[in-house]
Order: C-alpha cells, then sequence, then structure tokens
C-alpha cells in the first residue's frame, strides 16, 4: 500500500516534491511507520523504480517473445502497440520517467543505467538482425518512440479548444496510435502501408 501511494504522489509531482510526511499521510501513517518498513524518500524513491522496472520488463519481454512468433512487419507495429498498452495501463510508470527527464532526484544518476539501458538492449537485440540492412539507428528510434508515447501519456495532446486530449481519451489514442505507426512505418521505410487494423482500430 505505501508502494502504491508514493508511485501515485511520485508520479504526480515528482520526486523532489513530494515527502516522506505527504506519502504517510496519503497512506494513513505516520512517519515513523513508514519508515521502519520501507525506509527513508530514498529507499521509498528506489523500491518505487525497482517496482515499476520489474513491470516495465515483464511488459517487453512478453512483447518480444510475440514478435519472435511473427511476419516481420506485422510484428514491429504489434511491438509498438504492445508498449501503447501497457502505458495505458500504467500511466504512473511514463510519469514517474517524464520527471526524471526534468531532472527529477537527479542525484540518483544510476537508474537510467539500470533500468532504462537494459529494456531498450532488449528491444534492439531483438529486432536489429531483421532490421540490420537499413540505414537506421536502432536505439535511437526505441528511444525516439518511447519519448513520444510516454510524453503523450502523460501531457496529452490540446485540441482546438485547448483541452488535453490523454491517452484515456478513445478517439485522442487511436489517432495517436495511427499517426505512431506511420511515423515508425516511415523511418523504418517498410514495404507497403501500415496495418491498418493495428493502427487505428484498437
Amino acid at each position: 500500500m505505501i508502494l502504491e501511494v508514493a508511485t501515485r504522489l511520485f508520479a504526480a509531482m515528482g520526486y523532489d516534491a513530494t515527502s516522506t510526511r505527504q506519502i504517510a499521510d496519503a497512506v494513513g501513517l505516520n512517519v515513523a511507520t513508514v519508515n521502519y518498513h520501507v525506509g527513508g524518500k530514498r529507499e521509498l524513491y528506489l523500491a518505487v523504480m525497482e517496482r515499476a522496472y520489474q513491470a516495465e520488463h515483464a511488459a517487453v519481454a512478453a512483447a518480444v517473445t510475440e514478435f519472435q512468433q511473427l511476419p516481420l512487419t506485422e510484428a514491429l507495429h504489434c511491438l509498438l502497440d504492445r508498449y501503447i498498452d501497457f502505458c495505458l495501463c500504467n500511466p504512473d510508470i511514463p510519469a514517474l520517467w517524464m520527471h526524471r527527464w526534468l531532472d527529477d532526484a537527479a542525484d540518483m544518476t544510476e537508474l537510467e543505467r539500470q533500468y532504462t539501458y537494459p529494456l531498450v538492449s532488449m528491444v534492439a537485440k531483438t529486432v536489429r538482425p531483421a532490421l540490420e540492412s537499413l540505414d537506421v539507428d536502432i536505439e535511437y528510434t526505441i528511444q525516439s518512440m518511447v519519448w513520444c508515447i510516454n510524453g503523450f501519456a502523460k501531457g496529452g495532446i490540446p485540441d482546438a479548444h485547448g483541452n488535453r486530449r490523454t491517452i484515456h481519451d478513445p478517439h485522442a489514442l487511436r489517432r495517436f496510435r495511427a499517426h505512431l505507426h506511420v511515423m515508425l512505418h516511415r523511418t523504418l521505410g517498410l514495404p507497403g502501408n501500415p496495418p491498418k487494423l493495428l493502427a487505428s482500430m484498437r
């Protein structure tokens, strides 16, 4: 319960703006009890990020397994969809990383090496053999997709009226999926058109 509440608060306000007392109050415990169970604020944040990584790792590993069982073009688009689906179901995790991109918890520099690189490396190792003939930077392509998806999951897209359409808006999500599928398809120079079913009908 403490980890779940801490995840929500760190995702909403960032590590630097969240106090242990705020977490304790939200859980309904005193600070001493929170410290006893999880340690101080730093230890709590590290536990939250480890928990987020484990969830993301499981999702990426499952997507990689699925990738290996599909034709290349379909597999690439499916891989993209699986990460969008993960962020849709776990919106706090993209939010945690978005805060870090803005130098939140900047003194904890090891987290990107410990958590981000292994996931990017797993995907790159999976897709590189199929794309090695293409003139494309695999790691930067993966990171570009992650930046776009995390940004949309956290901040959404403003519409003509200034309202933010987020990943929880079905119409905005369909448009975002379609756009990202076209972007991936053209970046990699894949033959034909993006699969319409995967791109826009979820």
